[in-house]
């Protein structure tokens, strides 16, 4: 009998709103092996059972945290090997989508619910790369993207 192997995720967020999101879309996960990554050590908690792994938060105005983000989303990516990437945000969403096309994950971001006038600029920046971007809020969808199919929440 042939094994059928589970596709691999890795669903990565921020803390607060953006980790709550990506939480709510566990049951899309089903059937797959599912890595999870966050800014707070005790957000593996939520996840028991999966495998979480912990990067620094960071955003445009700390530089410095940003690269070492960066330099720990890669390490993250090169062990999990996702076949697919997901995440609600927010830079560490952006770094994970780039960093897992180039090693041939699909890859979708779904902007916060919070972002109701435009996208988030870190999603703003993913439409150039992701397979998908998902906006909440009808009113922002366009045919080229983002995409509404609803909201988290």
């Amino acid at each position: 009998m042939k094994k059928i192997d589970r596709p691999k995720i890795l669903a990565i967020a921020s803390g607060g709103g953006h980790w709550i999101q990506l939480l709510r879309l566990r049951p899309a996960f089903s059937g797959a092996e599912v890595s999870f990554a966050s800014v707070e050590q005790q957000a593996a908690q939520d996840v028991a059972g999966h495998r979480f792994y912990r990067f620094p938060d960071a955003n445009r105005e700390r530089k410095l945290a940003l690269i070492f983000q960066i330099i720990r989303i890669a390490w993250i990516v090169s062990r999990v090997r996702p076949q697919v990437v997901v995440s609600t945000g927010a830079s560490c969403g952006y770094v994970a989508i780039r960093l897992g096309r180039m090693f041939g994950a699909r890859t979708m971001f779904i902007d916060s619910i919070a972002n109701a006038e435009k996208l988030s600029l870190s999603a703003q920046l993913a439409q150039r790369h992701a397979n998908m971007i998902l906006t909440q809020w009808p009113h922002l969808e366009s045919p080229e993207g983002p995409h509404y199919h609803g909201s988290v929440i």
